[in-house]
């Protein structure tokens, strides 16, 4: 098979990575891609959302599968533009057409799904500039802390929790009124804060059926202990401890059965990764949102704990046999560690150049924010690599990753250095 993918990040690089183990593939492609991804495939440097340079790519290199890692191109319609074209509309494209992603590109209605089809989640209600005061009054209904969400998307930075009624009310006019995240708050979302700890579960699923794949937890926040500011992610666990096979099985009959039931019944086709961010509360799941696609760290934990030849369950996605599909999962205990450029999430410079990256390590390094310069790689990204490393317990695991990362140099390196410390309890 030849297979192309989208995005040019660490999930990107954990796919082609993947994917290159399989013995099904023929030639892969990754789009634009980055340095690591070009030691599993051909790299080719087009803008994600030019979707005419894409389907020329597809034509040219005899693309039979297309697989999108990010969520923008979902959101901006990539899997209708193929099925729309006669040329693409027999390529299957591993992501949900525009009506699925609205799950990920709108707060506001995913909260309505979520209401409509019983999937538990906070309490919340939408606000835009017109009814301002009406969302200060509902803030007033609500015990801190306060959690404000941009409707569209943000790049990962829209969603605020404030502590502060005062702050709470200034930063909605923010959004609201001095568009402090563009056209992606013209609407926000106010919910009730959830108390418990967080968790992320993924399933694939072909329409019909669906794959649960295993659980990881995040750790979003710069600053170790969880303090500073949100970031796409500073590392991730996988498995998660206190994810037994008993909560698994609540959140599968709780809140997967019912958002694949509900799709349906609301004549979505969707075709592909269901990104379900829950908070464990009390053993109880609720859903804090949805995402369209893999989640960037969690790919990087999920991926390489999956046995079986990936190709294979994207195949089944493809042509909707995913019923019949298997695979295992590695028993072990997988961590990532997040290396960041100076001055990430806020400014940042790019292009510092990256040493030490030829040493034997006991961790499989995933580039995410990299470019090839001549024969140097340098950064090109806030996130710069996610370090993932194997072992019997966290310790072990995220051990390994450390000692990467305190190999690898460049410029205004940083990472946390406290990954997995809250698990380590949990037996």
């Amino acid at each position: 098979m030849n297979i192309l993918i989208l995005g040019s990040g660490g999930r990107e690089h954990a796919f082609a990575w993947k994917i290159a183990q399989s013995k099904e593939l023929q030639n892969l492609y990754i789009a634009p891609g980055n340095a690591g991804t070009a030691n599993c495939g051909t790299n080719v440097d087009i803008d994600l959302n030019d979707f005419e340079s894409i389907k020329n790519l597809v034509w040219q290199k005899d693309i039979n599968l297309v697989l999108v890692g990010p969520e923008d191109p979902l959101v901006k319609g990539i899997h209708d533009y193929f099925l729309n074209d006669e040329v693409l509309k027999e390529i299957p494209v591993i992501g949900p057409k525009k009506d699925g992603a609205q799950l990920e590109g709108s707060k506001d209605f995913s909260k309505k799904f979520m209401l409509k089809h019983g999937v538990p989640t906070a309490r919340y209600a939408t606000f835009t500039k017109d009814n301002l005061q009406q969302g200060f009054d509902f803030i007033d209904t609500l015990e801190p802390p306060f959690v404000l969400k941009a409707d569209g998307l943000a790049a990962g930075k829209g969603v605020l929790i404030i502590d502060d009624i005062t702050e709470a009310k200034t930063e909605l006019k923010n959004m609201l009124v001095d568009a402090k995240f563009g056209a992606a708050s013209t609407k926000v979302v106010i919910e009730e804060f959830l108390k418990g700890i967080e968790l992320s579960v993924f399933v694939l699923t072909d329409g019909k059926s669906y794959k649960i794949l295993p659980a990881a937890k995040d750790y979003k926040r710069i600053g170790e202990g969880d303090m500073g500011l949100n970031t796409g992610g500073m590392g991730a666990v996988s498995p998660v401890p206190f994810a037994d096979e008993a909560f698994i099985k609540k959140v599968e009959e709780l809140v997967v059965i019912p958002t694949i039931n509900g799709l349906n019944k609301d004549g979505i086709d969707y075709r592909g990764f269901i990104f379900i961010g829950l908070m464990n509360c009390n053993g109880e799941p609720s859903v804090i949102e949805y995402n369209c696609r893999m989640g960037d760290p969690e790919t990087e934990v999920v991926i390489p704990r999956i046995k079986s030849d990936f190709i294979d369950l994207l195949q089944g996605v493809a042509t909707q046999t995913l019923h019949e599909k298997n695979y295992e999962t590695i028993d072990e205990i997988a961590t990532t560690v997040v290396m960041v450029s100076g001055g990430y999430p806020e400014s940042f410079e790019k292009g510092k150049e990256i040493t030490e990256l030829n040493n034997n390590f006991d961790s499989q390094v995933f580039h995410s924010g990299t470019k090839l310069v001549g024969d140097k790689v340098v950064t090109n990204g806030g996130r710069v690599f996610a370090i993932t490393s194997f072992g019997k317990t966290i310790e072990e695991a995220v051990t390994k990753s450390f000692a990467t990362a305190d190999k690898i140099e460049y410029q205004g390196k940083y990472f946390r250095r406290d990954i997995g410390n809250d698990l380590k309890a949990y037996k």
